[in-house]
This record gives C-alpha cells, sequence and structure tokens, in this order.
C-alpha cells in the first residue's frame, strides 16, 4: 500500500495530500529511509513523520483498503512521539 493512502486510512492525517507533501519535503522516513509519496509500505515496517515541532515514530501493523475509526486505531503502534519547544521570541 502507498504510504499517502496509508497514513490516511490510518486516521494519522486527515488528507492524503498532506503526506504527500510532507514526503516531497522529506519528511516522511520508512525504515530510516526517505520516502516519496508512492512508496509502498509493509507489515512491520517503521513510519517516522515529522511535522512542525512534533515527531512521531509508528509500526505497521495492519494494512486496509478502508477502515472505521475504531479499526484505524489497530493499524498501527506509536512507538515513539517527540515534540520539541518552539524557539522563544527572545532567541530569535
Amino acid at each position: 500500500m502507498r504510504i499517502d493512502k496509508y497514513l490516511k486510512v490510518s486516521r494519522i492525517l486527515k488528507r492524503r495530500e498532506v503526506g504527500k507533501q510532507l514526503a516531497l519535503n522529506e519528511r516522511l522516513f520508512i525504515n530510516g529511509r526517505v520516502a516519496k509519496p508512492s512508496s509502498e509500505v509493509k507489515v512491520g515496517d517503521e513510519v517516522t513523520i515529522i511535522f512542525g515541532t512534533r515527531q512521531i515514530k509508528i509500526r505497521v501493523m495492519e494494512l486496509r483498503d478502508t477502515a472505521s475509526k475504531e479499526q484505524a486505531f489497530s493499524m498501527y503502534e506509536v512507538l515513539e512521539e517527540i515534540k520539541t519547544p518552539r524557539a522563544s521570541q527572545e532567541e530569535q
């Protein structure tokens, strides 16, 4: 399954286009390698997503073409979530 579609179906991202933009800006990784929007994801892969001040690392547990809200949460396991503080205005 394409990574952009997986992120949408699993409800990690609201829109597929957001996944595409993250990949094009090299903020989406599969098993430590920069992913393209069309990169294939498989069960067991580790996906890292960097958005703004937040970084999340997940493990793909299940692939589905569609998923209800309850089913979406079983599609991945959160391995790590890092939130970095924004630079204060004094530092800028």
